[in-house]
């Protein structure tokens, strides 16, 4: 995320030419630019008027079409279909999937863009980081694209939202991507790709606003249904039997169905034990010995220690279990931050990628303090995961629910400023979200949601939870102004729905992030809140904010319609609400 300390930053003259940061492969003539800069910049404005003619002629010519009405950018919908062959014989889902292949080009075009920028010299280590967090946000992106037209191709009605949650997905990796390049301070590499990357953005958007167009199969509760499958199987789980895996066995089931994590009962694939007593002694040695792209739980039982490493679950270790001896007893933890030259994206102790992920009874700690800014404890892209009875300690940016769809249940989240952000589709519930003190004159937010587009189907939904402070904030809540949530993004989006909500909470209820930046376009509810923080009298009076007072539209953000959990995270036996009670 953006420095908070300094909400506002302003452009920076560059030092250099733009030539002079040319990818290796161009052709500028630099004697040209030597001898003659006159020329140059003379023959810079012509080029530059004769392009804005010719896109100003050609949006004049471009036919209507039906299919772009209510697309933020018409005129790029218009001439991305306009390229599509047969197009009045193909229908709504098959020109999609054109034009997810038209931006899937685009994609590899700006990740070899952003690879030929890797061989500057002159490039410090966190321009390097944040490049290759883009090169690895566009795989990410290359790999959700195709994920949204095999969907696209077999059964589009039943599968509406999961292809509304990748593309959502793929378009804030183009922004997790420029971010990366926020706390640079002199020559900024990333102004020299942002504009291939909001082109994405572009088109990934009018994809969005396309396929919310078509109806998605519903059953007769009205909730939209998944492509007809023996109801004892999940699509990338395997065989089902009585809501497990085939292979999970009756001494795994129960472990499962446990109300706390006993060890004589586990029977994972894996162990990891700091005194040498299981097959590993770090967790990142047991995530490299797990299958590639499983389809079955691949369970890791970490014994109780505190384990100071970075791990990730990439992207290819899909449903990976980790099971701890309970929070406070196995730690992950770990102190990368951005003012050591860490990115936001990079800095996370523990980063999931993988899909089907689940996290239970184990804490994840970032222990760089509050004088080091962001600095993430848990970053999850992983969809369809679920975390149930962990804790997750930091300061600023704590957990970083990055993208996809994440499940939080009985979960322990502690820290000061934005600590809950990203954008994904997430639902917390019955979870202690815990304000910490912060450095002086410095104020907590609890949330800071990123939703870039109306159309994208992410936000933060906080039900049944219990807002208030951490011991060390307790004892003097007066001493700091503390918040619910600022909009990161311009169409951001939070609920906070039944939940406790502690005297630390401000009157106001929400900050601005920037003057009147999403005040407008935001949308930021609360339902049913109890708790001497939950009057809404003097709460603020934005445009996007709303006292919900209907169950219709509180329904909107529950397990079932927001993520669509009642289709897997029972396949977990986590306990949840599908609705509101």
């Amino acid at each position: 995320m953006q420095l908070k300390t300094s909400l506002f930053f302003l452009p920076i003259k560059p030092k250099m030419s733009i030539l002079s940061l040319a990818p290796p492969h161009s052709h500028v003539q630099y004697s040209l630019l030597t001898v003659h800069p006159f020329l140059t910049i003379l023959l810079s404005l012509l080029i530059a008027q004769s392009c804005i003619v010719k896109a100003f002629a050609s949006s004049q010519h471009l036919p209507s079409y039906t299919h772009c009405e209510g697309t933020l950018y018409p005129e790029l919908c218009a001439s991305t279909l306009s390229t599509i062959q047969d197009l009045n014989k193909k229908s709504l889902p098959e020109i999609i999937c054109t034009v997810v292949n038209k931006t899937a080009d685009e994609v590899r075009a700006s990740s070899a863009n952003c690879s030929a920028y890797l061989h500057y010299r002159s490039l410090d280590q966190h321009q390097l980081l944040a490049i290759n967090d883009c090169i690895e946000l566009l795989d990410g992106t290359l790999d959700e694209l195709s994920v949204a037209v095999s969907d696209l191709e077999s059964k589009p009605n039943s599968h509406v939202n999961d292809v509304l949650t990748v593309l959502s997905a793929s378009m804030t990796n183009q922004y997790t991507c420029l971010d990366g390049f926020s706390n640079i301070k002199g020559e900024n590499i990333g102004r020299y790709i942002k504009g291939r990357l909001h082109h994405v953005s572009h088109l990934v958007s009018n994809s969005l606003a396309m396929v919310k167009k078509i109806t998605p199969k519903t059953n007769n509760n009205g909730r939209q249904m998944r492509e007809e499958v023996d109801p004892e199987s999940f699509e990338g789980y395997g065989k089902m039997l009585q809501g497990f895996p085939e292979w999970v066995g009756p001494g795994d089931r129960r472990l499962l169905q446990a109300p706390s994590t006993d060890p004589t009962q586990i029977i994972p694939d894996l162990t990891v034990a700091k005194d040498g007593s299981g097959n590993f002694t770090t967790i990142s040695a047991a995530v490299a010995a797990a299958p590639d792209k499983s389809k079955k739980r691949f369970v890791i039982y970490i014994k109780a220690g505190a384990y100071l490493e970075n791990v990730e679950v990439g992207k290819s270790k899909t449903n990976i279990m980790f099971v701890g001896d309970g929070i406070g007893k196995t730690v992950i933890k770990a102190s990368r931050n951005v003012v050591d030259g860490w990115t936001t994206f990079r800095s996370a102790t523990l980063a999931v990628v993988g899909n089907g992920f689940i996290g239970r009874d184990i804490t994840v700690e970032n222990a760089a303090g509050p004088s080091k800014h962001q600095a993430v404890a848990l970053r999850v892209s992983s969809d369809l995961s679920t975390f149930y009875r962990c804790s997750f300690i930091g300061y600023q940016d704590t957990l970083y629910t990055h993208s996809l769809r994440q499940f939080y249940r009985e979960c322990d989240i502690y820290g000061t400023i934005d600590f809950i952000f990203g954008n994904s589709a997430v639902v917390f519930q019955d979870c202690n979200l815990y304000a910490r003190k912060p450095n002086p004159n410095q104020s907590n937010i609890y949330t800071a949601q990123g939703r870039e587009d109306p159309n994208q189907n992410t936000g933060i939904s906080i039900q049944k939870c219990k807002v208030t402070a951490a011991s060390d904030l307790a004892s003097n809540v007066s001493s700091v102004k503390t918040y619910l949530g600022r909009p990161w993004k311009e169409y951001s989006r939070t609920v906070f729905m039944q939940s406790y909500l502690d005297s630390l909470i401000d009157p106001t209820g929400w900050l601005p992030w920037n003057g009147s930046f999403a005040l407008s376009t935001l949308y930021y509810g609360e339902y049913l809140n109890t708790g001497p923080g939950s009057s809404t009298a003097n709460r603020v009076k934005w445009p996007g904010y709303r006292v919900i007072t209907s169950a219709t539209e509180a329904n909107q953000f529950t397990v079932s319609s927001f993520i669509q959990g009642d289709q897997w995270i029972s396949l977990t036996n986590v306990p949840f609400m599908t609705g509101l009670n």
